[in-house]
């Protein structure tokens, strides 16, 4: 998997792949919410990416990151909100 957004390649860890399996976010799912969600940095390597899905009633679906050499997804959450 490659993002264009981010011009890297994508990893995704055996955690990150366990949490799509129990909460139904396909890899389709993955690559949309890469390309299109709203990123959030924490730092200048790790940001929250989140968006609505179509289709889908747990409000955001977030993706945890790292950029490094590629981008690094640590896991997979759902029934996501923003910090205030």
């Amino acid at each position: 998997m490659h993002s264009k957004r981010f011009a890297r390649d994508v990893y995704i860890t055996r955690h990150a792949r366990e949490r799509m399996t129990q909460r139904a976010i396909s890899e389709a799912e993955v690559v949309e919410l890469l390309e299109t969600g709203r990123a959030k940095y924490k730092d200048d390597s790790r940001m929250w990416i989140a968006k609505s899905m179509p289709g889908r009633d747990d409000n955001l679906v977030c993706a945890a990151v790292v950029l490094e050499d590629r981008l690094i997804i640590k896991t997979i959450m759902h029934h996501f909100v923003w910090e205030a």
